[in-house]
């Protein structure tokens, strides 16, 4: 395992593939750990504000292109940023079940899935994770 790949594409693509990485674990932690305390709402903010920088980041790595400079992927980008704010109103609005469907679906899509394409062959994690062919 090497980041020398990262670090090498620049500073907008390691810092997304960074605020993803503590967003992953981040959520891990928000799942494991109990619900509706004061560590629960601030580690909860620190992750949306990271899935948002993310998120926004993604348009500006261009690296496949469908739709002139974006592709399918900056769909899901879009979806985060719409997202995020409507999971945490639902929380501020006692919608708690709402709030937990949403925040779930994000990390499991926005996150584990969209993570694992990342470490297909040719990728940039691909290279960091099991080494530059």
């Amino acid at each position: 395992m090497s980041l020398s790949p990262l670090l090498s594409e620049g500073w907008i693509i390691a810092s997304h593939a960074l605020m993803a990485l503590a967003a992953l674990g981040l959520g891990i932690w928000q799942i494991a750990g109990a619900k509706g305390t004061h560590r629960h709402r601030t580690v909860g903010y620190i992750w949306c504000a990271l899935m948002m920088g993310v998120a926004a980041g993604s348009f500006w790595i261009n690296h496949i292109q469908m739709f002139g400079p974006f592709s399918l992927i900056h769909i899901l980008s879009a979806a985060v940023l719409l997202s995020v704010p409507i999971a945490v109103h639902a929380a501020r609005a006692g919608k708690i079940e709402s709030h937990r469907k949403s925040m779930q679906s994000l990390f499991v899509f926005a996150l584990i899935i969209t993570g694992a394409f990342t470490l297909l062959p040719g990728r940039i994690m691909h290279d960091v994770v099991f080494g530059v062919q």
